[in-house]
């Protein structure tokens, strides 16, 4: 298959990663009601075709926290991404880089940051989670620092993790360790080519960025068991103090869905925001990012940059989360997947399809430059 598109690259990807791992990036949590709503809502975003406009020079480019970039699009933090390609985490910044947009690292990426860093030709975003031990926080918080990340991304909808099924019935999750290793290591054998880019030449197979207090050559099944133990539900907005004594650059609040949180978020001087449900994996049931982005863009427009995930699957739907009111969107199942298929040439393929997707969008709509795109290229039905 020559891919052509998103959903090209998900396709590729589940022939080419092994099962586990393309079931903890491809699912949603429980009956995964949330994950499909994020598509279709966006899908049924009507756009007002307009015709006889000069659109002959469409100019993308934007600032984002005071970075120009090619496009109002970022690469999202993905979890265990890494584990898809090998280094994973590496070869994805490079064509971030590449493309002129910012790549997110997460927590809980297969590639530590000071690597990362050492793959990159300018500075990546850092996305840190809320954890009980704060000793550790300050540790990435200081980390992220010394390889000079300009933005923190703080994930607040994950006081504990949701409930994923896919990722029991892989083998991902669930009680029985043994049981789990011996269905992944089956699921790893049927995929050989993966088997000898990653699992061999990959190597280490751990979750660098938390290695330090885990051990370098602990099993995944660890890692994850750990980290659930250790996600914080008794956070409020006064955390926002802690991270804010210790980070002193743009901090931008990821997962909120209600107005009344995104003022918070602005009251407490957040610099940003990212409308999101965590790609359908929290709360299933919830809106889709799609439809709480509107009233959230009212309740706090101009006070802050507002970013929205979620269910974007092509260019057309960065324009419709543009017109819906964000300055910005993030992109996370759609470079994984690509880099799950053919590494940073898939990354940097599906990252071009994506701009070429926007400039037609663009064109058909009548606008020529980020600034114009806003909610009067919305049909009068909006969301049928």
């Amino acid at each position: 298959m020559i891919a052509a598109s998103v959903t090209d690259y998900r396709e590729l990807s589940r022939r080419r990663v092994p099962h586990f791992l393309f079931e903890y990036v491809d699912g949603g949590s429980y009956a995964q009601v949330t994950l499909g709503r994020n598509v279709s809502d966006l899908e049924q975003v009507a756009l007002r075709q307009r015709v006889l406009r000069d659109v002959s020079k469409i100019d993308l480019s934007t600032t984002l926290f005071g970075q120009e970039l090619s496009m109002p699009l970022a690469l999202a933090p993905v979890g265990l991404a890494g584990l898809n390609a090998r280094r994973g985490e590496c070869q994805a910044v490079r064509a971030a880089d590449a493309a002129g947009v910012p790549f997110t690292l997460s927590t809980v990426s297969a590639c530590a940051m000071e690597e990362v860093a050492a793959a990159a030709s300018r500075p990546f975003w850092f996305q840190l989670y809320m954890l009980r031990d704060r000793g550790f926080m300050r540790e990435m918080i200081a980390r992220a620092k010394a390889v000079d990340c300009p933005v923190m991304m703080f994930t607040v909808d994950l006081p504990l993790p949701g409930s994923r099924y896919r990722d029991v019935r892989s083998g991902l999750s669930g009680a029985d360790n043994l049981k789990g290793e011996i269905r992944r290591m089956w699921q790893v054998l049927k995929r050989p080519r993966w088997a000898w880019d990653v699992g061999l030449n990959g190597r280490p197979l751990s979750l660098g960025n938390v290695a330090s207090v885990m051990g370098a050559d602990a099993p995944i099944s660890d890692f994850l068991a750990w980290l659930g133990s250790n996600f914080d539900p008794s956070v409020t907005w006064d955390t926002l103090d802690f991270i804010r004594s210790e980070w002193d650059r743009p901090l931008v609040i990821k997962g909120i869905l209600d107005p009344g949180d995104a003022r918070e978020a602005a009251k407490l001087g957040a610099d940003g925001i990212v409308v999101s449900n965590h790609g359908g994996r929290q709360l299933d049931g919830a809106l889709s990012s799609a439809r709480a982005l509107p009233a959230i863009a009212d309740a706090v427009r101009g006070e802050m940059t507002l970013l929205a995930d979620g269910g974007v699957r092509s260019g057309l739907d960065v324009v419709r989360m543009l017109a819906l009111g964000a300055d910005g969107v993030l992109i996370g199942r759609p470079w994984v997947y690509a880099l799950g298929d053919s590494g940073e040439t898939g990354v940097r393929h599906v990252l071009q399809l994506i701009e070429n997707e926007m400039r037609v969008a663009m064109a058909l709509t009548g606008t020529t430059a980020i600034n114009q795109i806003d909610a009067n290229i919305i049909a009068q039905e909006g969301i049928a």
